[in-house]
């Protein structure tokens, strides 16, 4: 049978791919695959999507990637790919690809923020760029100039974006969507550790006997990683048991032995019912077994609480919005309990040992991270509310479920953690991150697997998984939250800060010691006024956002200058006064992070579309505008920061800098960045373009109004270096930029050429190692993270000054916290908890994953899965229309009650990939007090047919 091209193509491409994963293929079509491969490039990179880190092989032809399969070299997914993963070529060809900047002008060709937009110059672009960020300096000083930043950046635009932001624009303002997606994670590891990431990896699935998913829908937001639980547990399914917790009915309930359903929010009395299991049946607790690890308990845990009237994230009555009048009754309804709150009669137990009864007004201090130490016996008080009884009237999601066969499961499930030698997993993500108590819930969920001894060990541990490609590499390792710098340090200790400007060739107090702009004060300063310039990288935050309607009122209406810098047109570009065309992800070098901490780099496979260009090129480019005189004077306080920040352009003169030397001088073109050759005879450099540092074929004209030739230096690899020195020799040790060029990644902790499976723990990490050595101790495990380590005493309601500090040298600690109700809760006018997410087809907000054709003709729209008894009672159809309706804003949706999520009654699931179902303008922006990520997991709706 003879072939066309496009069928030989096709059909090439996916007997290499079968190939990949080990099926066998016909001969026949073997030969087709091997005659349409002979001129085709191979080369690995990390896909695109979640922050999983499967390794793909990427072939090229003619300039355009033709193909793309699963690496079988890479250790994460073995040669499988995910949907998604399989068309990471199809998402940089939409048929709307952005080529070109777009300005909006009127007929005159001036700035008109009314105006439509039209196609300018790299220059122009630039030149409106520089006016607008200088008028924001004038107006707000550095909080006034903002970054909407990104989990899905390369580590080097990162790492150039954090640079200019934090030593150039002296700004803190740049947060990435990373803190929607795992902030109450990390403040969890920092209180909790002391230090950042997960302590275990992925071969703790091959090596567990229990996987517990809490709140996560792994089968369809990790779905590599699931296969590899499927697998497991197909190879010793009496031994192995798979538990699901989870508000809904979804996939990843298919394979589990047990799901539990619980009610929004609850999941901290679950945790803690388990933790009092472990507790009251010990004999140190009361019981009559051994259940807890003393010995290791003893060396290496301590006991601590913290405030709880610590609000929920919200607005508070002094903000300048809120005093405008912006926000109407029925949102104040839920804003008010952000400054005080009366204690439900849920609640009510859960808070009793913490000083509260039902009935009592609690007033609310915004969240501090402040907390203490405390004995166990306080430890253990803090539980006592968690009874069966309690923790099942509660915790039960499905009304119909019987409250006896509920008990039973909640019983089995604290058996599961409790029983010896059962290795245990628990894994989540946003279902626990995304939560106005997320970091509370993190913390309590090492407490369980630590009293047991069940954490950074092999097979076992409590383990938060990622969102997004590089949340863990670029947004917390490189540090491009408000508060952070490299390697876990922080903006606001001066002696990081003197590490930072060390190492960046700047003036001493040239950082901002203020970092409190997290995203959603971005969005909230941009409403008050205080914000007049914020750029959008990498994300897409006026889709991604809750409470989405005032953040877009907020950016067309006011006096501001709003920037998108994207490959499509999505929501945020059609927001912004300038959206300028960017590079995605094979048209640029790149490296990117994941959840088990490993590091993934790949080459430039193709030239960039039309004129478009990476976001380290322009953020390079943008600094070329900025000088010395421009940006190191004193600074007036402003917004966040109550004191004036000095001017240091006498000691940059001092450095050999002049008042006119530029940012880009500084920053990315100094001896150090030239000392990076390029060098076409290098293998690794050999053969790929480079298009920030050569230029390229395309002869884009450059933000110079010239055709840009290159930098001449290896940016990239410049970038990366200077970053990873921060952390070689304080436990994030990465390995040299060339190394990742050939092998599949290493996690870090990389010491000697060697990666690190489990932290912490002496026999794997040469860190815990070298710790207890040091100390002089037989430990198994030192947790020698620094941040929180000394620590007032006091009991549950309050620390206790007279009592002094007691230092914590490798401990790490078990939190009491206890279950409060969120700030929204269903009532007679709004019935219904509404919950979002993703699915499996589609990736954030479907920007890229819209416009592939197979993805979009699979899920061509969001749908509201509900249970079919509440369409019933509300005289909806399936297949029908209905509206989705909060106190915020309502949408349109098409009722699904018999699809992949299974609802029980009183929830609804709306994903949010799709701009035409915009369910953010319906969810609420309240976010945990500490993290400050958002809870997009509950709020009250209402359904009636549209």
């Amino acid at each position: 049978m003879a072939l066309n091209r496009r069928d030989f193509l096709k059909s090439a491409a996916a007997a290499t791919a079968a190939s990949a994963v080990g099926i066998a293929v016909p001969s026949n079509l073997e030969a087709s695959s091997n005659e349409a491969q002979k001129d085709w490039r191979w080369d690995k990179a990390a896909c695109r999507f979640c922050g999983t880190g499967c390794g793909i092989m990427l072939a090229t032809k003619g300039g355009k990637i033709v193909a793309v399969k699963g690496d079988p070299a890479a250790p994460v997914n073995r040669g499988l790919n995910c949907i998604k993963g399989y068309f990471n070529a199809k998402i940089m060809y939409g048929a709307d690809r952005l080529k070109q900047p777009l300005l909006r002008m009127n007929d005159k060709g001036e700035f008109d923020k009314k105006g439509n937009f039209k196609p300018v110059s790299w220059q122009r672009a630039f030149d409106e760029m520089e006016k607008h960020a200088k008028k924001a300096l004038k107006a707000s000083g550095p909080e006034g100039v903002a970054v909407f930043a990104s989990g899905q950046y390369t580590v080097m635009e990162g790492y150039a974006a954090q640079k200019m932001m934090k030593a150039g624009f002296r700004s803190n303002a740049i947060d990435p969507n990373a803190r929607h997606c795992m902030a109450s994670a990390v403040v969890g590891f920092y209180q909790t550790f002391g230090i950042d990431e997960p302590s275990g990896c992925y071969d703790d699935i091959e090596l567990t006997d229990t996987v517990v998913s809490w709140g996560s829908n792994m089968a369809e937001m990790h779905p590599i990683l699931w296969s590899r639980v499927t697998d497991r547990k197909l190879s010793d399914p009496e031994r192995v048991k798979v538990i699901s917790i989870q508000t809904y009915t979804h996939r990843t309930s298919d394979i589990a032995d047990t799901e539990i359903l619980f009610s929004p929010n609850t999941d901290l009395a679950l945790w803690n019912y388990v933790a009092r299991e472990i507790v009251m049946r010990d004999k140190k607790g009361g019981g009559k077994e051994d259940i807890i690890d003393w010995d290791f308990v003893n060396k290496n845990m301590v006991f601590a609480a913290g405030p709880v009237n610590i609000g929920y994230g919200m607005r508070r009555a002094s903000d300048k919005s809120i005093k405008d009048g912006k926000y109407s009754k029925l949102e104040m309804e839920t804003i008010n309990k952000e400054m005080k709150k009366k204690v439900s009669a849920k609640e009510a137990p859960a808070l009793a040992p913490f000083g509260y009864k039902e009935g009592d007004v609690m007033e609310n201090t915004p969240g501090t991270l402040k907390h203490w130490h405390i004995s166990f016996e306080d430890y253990k008080k803090s539980l006592e509310p968690y009874t069966l009884d309690y923790t099942a009237k509660i915790v039960k999601g499905d009304p119909n479920e019987d409250i006896e066969v509920f008990k039973k499961k909640l019983q089995q499930l604290a058996d599961l953690y409790i029983e010896k030698d059962r290795k245990v997993v628990s894994f989540w993500t946003m279902g626990m991150n995304q939560h106005t108590r997320g970091t509370w819930v993190n913390t309590l969920s090492y407490n369980v697997h630590f009293m047991l001894n069940k954490q950074a060990v092999p097979g076992s541990g409590a383990f938060s998984l990622t969102g997004q490609p590089s949340a863990c590499g670029t947004a917390r390792e490189v540090g491009t939250f408000t508060h952070r710098l490299p390697a876990d340090m922080m903006v606001k200790n001066p002696k990081h800060r003197a590490i930072a400007e060390k190492k960046w060739m700047i003036p001493e107090g040239t950082l901002n010691g203020v970092g409190k702009q997290h995203i959603m004060k971005i969005h909230r300063d941009i409403e008050d006024g205080l914000v007049k310039f914020a750029w959008v990288n990498v994300c897409n935050p006026y889709q991604d956002s809750a409470s989405a309607t005032h953040w877009i009122k907020a950016a067309r209406e006011m006096d501001n200058f709003i920037v998108t810098s994207d490959g499509y047109p999505g929501i945020s570009a059609k927001v912004s006064d300038l959206v300028l065309p960017t590079a995605m992800i094979y048209e640029k070098w790149g490296a990117y992070g994941n959840a088990e901490r490993r590091t993934q780099h790949w080459r430039q496979q193709v030239l960039p579309v039309g004129d478009s260009m990476s976001d380290t090129w322009q953020w390079a480019e943008f600094s070329k505008r900025f000088t010395v005189k421009d940006l190191w004077g004193e600074q007036a306080p402003s917004g966040p920061r109550k004191k004036a920040l000095p001017s240091v352009i006498a000691e940059a003169k001092k450095m050999g800098y002049t008042e006119e030397t530029t940012m880009f001088d500084i920053l990315f073109n100094n001896k150090i960045a030239k000392s990076y050759k390029l060098d076409q005879a290098d293998p690794i450099q050999k053969g790929y373009d480079n298009s920030e540092c050569l230029g390229d074929s395309r002869n884009v004209v450059g933000s110079d109004g010239k055709v840009f030739k290159g930098y001449g230096h290896f940016i990239h690899k410049y970038l990366f270096e200077e970053y990873a020195a921060f952390g070689r020799g304080h436990g994030h040790d990465l390995a040299p930029f060339d190394m990742y060029h050939k092998v599949r990644g290493l996690k870090w902790p990389v010491v000697n050429g060697k990666e690190t499976q489990w932290r912490f723990n002496v026999k794997y990490d040469p860190y815990a190692a070298k710790a207890v050595k040091e100390e002089g101790t037989d430990n198994t495990h030192a947790f020698y993270g620094k941040l929180a380590k000394n620590l007032l005493q006091g009991s549950l309601t309050a620390p206790d000054k007279k009592l002094g500090k007691k230092a914590l040298p490798n401990k790490a600690k078990i939190f009491a916290r206890p279950y409060m109700d969120p700030p929204e809760m269903p009532d007679e006018t709004y019935d219904t908890w509404l919950c979002t997410g993703r699915v499996l087809e589609h990736w954030h907000s479907g920007t890229m994953t819209m416009r592939v054709p197979e993805l979009f003709r699979a899920v061509p729209e969001a749908l509201c899965y509900m249970n079919p008894k509440d369409a019933k009672a509300k005289g909806l159809k399936q297949g029908g229309l209905c509206w989705v309706e909060s106190r915020r804003g309502k949408v349109k949706a098409r009722v699904e009650t018999r699809g992949r999520n299974r609802p029980a009654q009183g929830l609804v699931f709306v994903p949010w990939f799709d701009e035409k179902v915009f369910i953010n303008k319906v969810c609420l922006d309240a976010t945990c007090p500490m993290s400050k990520q958002t809870d997009y997991k509950k709020c009250a709706v209402k359904i009636y047919k549209a």
